[in-house]
């Protein structure tokens, strides 16, 4: 049974590995799950109809056919494109589902709490964490090349135990009426100490809206102590101020820092806009800013010196305020290794934002981050006052 709150330790001997984008690792997750025993936990925010659903339920339902435990803890907003069709398909199989906070109108502003975390546990071998839902844009299989460039971490040792302890929090939470909604903590939880060991240590790190942001302070510590570098990669770059600040201090005092961030190919102009707001006083602290051209850059990734967080957490206040989430923690370094190897392909495929081409774009672009930024500090305010 977890406590209210818990913080989990660090742990050692696992193994990690950086899968890049959904033709890599879908298709392990499936293999997976076919390999499966006795019991498959599935937690997902984005889950809609499409070839890449199809495929995902398909090895579920032959899963829960010969005879394993399957559960699937779905999102009430992300999975509402996820048809009858497919949870009928899962449920006859004898799929356990569940879903957190549906949508009610009744609810008012408490329908934006949502479970943004991306889990999939296969018995106690297996565990696969990122940032990627079940839909055509992450991965479709008749199709070569993902819309959406994402990554997924493979963990396999003890660590596993760990996630699988939320994931049965949560799960008994979604089946008690109105334990979605958040509180304000009594206090900040306690970060563990990183270990002196790197080799195969990692930590499950989470959010609970307003209830326990461990996954937050975590990264402040480590932007705070950080020496050589800060490269960090989100889609919705709206960060928290105390974020905003270390970044800043870390450029001032000679850290290399770097923001890999979405560029034209965004799901969300509006936040896009409202964040670039920020550009202009990074760039002076000396920042260097890449927006990611090819594709929608939607993974979450933060390398620190030798220390990694990857997972569903975006860092931006809209997360931090309203969303579960769940990250990886790791100093292990062949892990940080291939962390390094992504970070550089995809700083070569991204066009690098400069003080002086900033401070020529058009007016057209001044005014909409202007009324996107206000719009966005407006909401935050309502937020604040309304929690």
């Amino acid at each position: 049974m977890m406590r209210e709150g818990a913080v989990f330790p660090w742990r050692g001997g696992n193994r990690f590995g950086l899968l890049i984008d959904g033709e890599v690792f879908f298709p392990r997750m499936l293999e997976a799950i076919a390999g499966a025993k006795w019991r498959i936990d599935l937690e997902l925010y984005l889950i809609e109809d499409g070839r890449c659903a199809d495929r995902l339920v398909e090895a579920l339902v032959d899963a829960a056919r010969r005879g394993v435990q399957v559960r699937c803890l779905f999102d009430g907003f992300g999975a509402f494109g996820f048809g009858a069709g497919l949870r009928g398909r899962l449920t006859e199989a004898g799929v356990a589902l569940a879903q957190f906070n549906p949508l009610r109108w009744r609810f008012g502003l408490h329908n934006l709490h949502r479970d943004h975390r991306k889990v999939l546990l296969v018995d106690d071998r297996l565990g696969y964490v990122g940032g990627a839902g079940a839909t055509d844009k992450f991965w479709n299989p008749e199709d070569k090349g993902a819309q959406w460039h994402e990554i997924m971490v493979e963990i396999a040792g003890p660590l596993l135990a760990d996630w699988r302890t939320l994931f049965d929090h949560q799960w008994m939470l979604c089946h008690e009426r109105r334990r979605w909604h958040s509180q304000r903590p009594p206090k900040p939880p306690r970060i563990p100490p990183e270990p002196l060991r790197r080799e195969g240590s990692g930590r499950l790190a989470y959010a609970e809206a307003r209830q326990h942001r461990d996954v937050l302070l975590a990264l402040i510590r480590s932007l705070r102590r950080a020496n050589r570098r800060i490269w960090l990669a989100t889609p919705y770059f709206l960060p928290t101020w105390k974020v905003r600040r270390a970044l800043l201090k870390a450029a001032r005092r000679g850290v290399e820092v770097r923001l890999l961030l979405a560029g034209r190919n965004t799901d969300h102009p509006p936040v896009r806009y409202a964040g670039q707001r920020y550009y202009r006083r990074l760039l002076r602290a000396g920042v260097r800013i890449f927006e990611y051209q090819p594709r929608f850059l939607h993974l979450k990734m933060v390398l620190v010196d030798d220390w990694v967080s990857a997972g569903s957490c975006n860092f931006d206040h809209w997360n931090l305020r309203l969303n579960l989430e769940a990250n990886l923690e790791t100093r292990d370094p062949v892990f940080i290794a291939e962390v390094v190897e992504c970070f550089l392909a995809d700083f070569q495929i991204s066009h690098e934002v400069d003080l002086a081409s900033w401070q020529a774009r058009p007016w057209y672009r001044r005014l909409y981050q202007r009324l996107w930024g206000w719009l966005d500090r407006l909401v935050v305010d309502l937020l604040d006052r309304g929690g």
